[in-house]
């Protein structure tokens, strides 16, 4: 049902639809001005077992070789495992995080089968009576597992065990900010990745949808989202994505009246106080024209000027009470936002999606709809630097993005396509002087072009 994605034809980029634009840097949730969801992931355990920040770790606080034998892995995960059921906890959240390290950066789907109640257990406990940090990276370590699973029945199982939870901790407005946020995350994450059937699809839309529902739009006021806390905006931007995510697989059917509903008032968290919310905004009402021209090439919105006046403003914001840094990444995205919007499919100047290439071992992923680029940006908020392994080896990611086959390249094939340290240090000099002279030309006739 909600897997019927993996069928649809293959875009630009090839394989499954989604979205792409602008630099990798945007896929940042709204979490990352979120001092409370930041300390979910910093939390380490007093366990002895547990303890160890030697400099030779390669999981970040996990006394694990990556060189080492597979053995050595799964014993050290066992222990993880075990602790996730321990008293103390300080010692199961330092499990969790040593779980999330492990699946982030490893590919553990045989010894996770084995071991698939177990682990829906302790998660479920941990998310029932856990508090906070806890219930954060329960919720983490719920939809890393699913993107390890995969869509088959252990990850379907997986998810709608553990869904119902992940909606009552979204809802519960007493709960830690830090953990409703990292649940919206696996909820919109789990669903796209293990989902069984459309009302499961359909009720996680609802859910998510509701959180950010509450703040602006019919029958809200039109400021609430500018004057909602630091914690709850980073709460609505991490809602708004999971919906975005959802969308990319959501029947046509469903689609429109999405888009009937949603497009007057989503436009008002533009006004957001919080950059990463904005940007949120921006990039899903991109995603929604994108839909919308899919299932109407002639689409048109009715308060088109309007909103072409606010994502301008965006897109040339120089507000000095802002941070430069920030400034700069709302301009580049809005830039791409606004021109996607104004100009149409049948426009002279196009109306598509810039492209960008993510380079992984010897092949290239192509992000070049909106689409896409919520997908991309979505597994690669949940995986970080282990991205790059699961696009080459993680059947599910490759099938997403159209990849096909995982490459299997033999010693001497890798070595002839390694390049020597003589052959980078001249390809480099190389890039080096064709950079420098095209700067040289243009550093003095530079304009701002939308």
């Amino acid at each position: 049902m909600p897997r019927a994605r993996k069928g649809q034809a293959p875009r630009k980029g090839g394989g499954h639809r989604g979205g792409g634009a602008r630099s990798s840097t945007q896929a940042d949730s709204g979490s990352s001005e979120d001092d409370a969801a930041s300390e979910a992931r910093s939390t380490t355990s007093e366990s002895p077992s547990l303890v160890s920040t030697t400099a030779d770790d390669s999981l970040g606080g996990v006394a694990v070789d990556e060189q080492g034998p597979q053995e050595d892995l799964e014993e050290k995960l066992k222990e993880y495992v075990d602790c996730l059921t321990d008293k103390s906890a300080k010692t199961r959240q330092g499990a969790l995080e040593s779980l999330r390290l492990a699946l982030a950066s490893h590919l553990l789907p045989d010894f996770l089968l084995e071991r698939c109640l177990t682990l829906a257990d302790a998660l479920e406990k941990c998310l029932k009576k856990g508090k906070g940090e806890e219930q954060a990276l329960a919720a983490t370590v719920l939809g890393l597992l699913c993107i390890q699973l995969g869509p088959g029945a252990q990850g379907e199982e997986l998810f709608r065990s553990l869904q119902p939870l992940l909606v009552a901790v979204i809802g519960d407005g007493t709960a830690s900010p830090a953990a409703r946020l990292h649940c919206a995350s696996a909820l919109g994450l789990g669903c796209y990745v293990a989902a069984a059937d459309i009302q499961d699809l359909l009720s996680c839309l609802a859910c998510l949808e509701g959180v950010f529902s509450r703040h602006c739009g019919a029958g809200g006021s039109a400021t609430a989202a500018t004057v909602s806390p630091a914690s709850i905006q980073g709460l609505l931007c991490a809602a708004l994505q999971a919906w975005a995510l959802l969308l990319t697989i959501c029947p046509s059917s469903h689609v429109s009246h999405i888009l009937d509903r949603q497009l007057p008032w989503l436009p008002q968290l533009l006004a957001s106080e919080n950059v990463n919310l904005r940007i949120a905004a921006g990039e899903t009402i991109a995603l929604l024209f994108e839909l919308a021209r899919d299932l109407e090439e002639d689409f048109t919105y009715e308060d088109m000027e309007t909103l072409c006046g606010a994502l301008r403003a965006l897109a040339t914001d120089g507000n000095k009470h802002r941070a430069k840094a920030d400034r700069r990444r709302q301009r580049s995205i809005f830039r791409a936002v606004l021109h996607f919007i104004e100009c149409g499919p049948c426009s002279p100047q196009g109306g598509e999606c810039e492209e960008e290439k993510v380079r992984f071992g010897f092949e290239v992923l192509y992000v070049d709809s909106w689409a896409r680029h919520r997908i991309y940006a979505a597994f690669k908020e949940a995986l970080g630097s282990g991205l790059h392994l699961h696009l080459q080896n993680n059947e599910l990611l490759r099938e997403v993005f159209g990849l096909g086959p995982v490459l299997v390249l033999d010693a001497s094939a890798l070595k002839a396509c390694k390049l020597s340290r003589f052959e980078k240090h001249l390809y480099n000099a190389a890039a080096f002087k064709a950079r420098t002279k095209a700067r040289s030309r243009t550093r003095d006739k530079r304009a701002d072009v939308l």
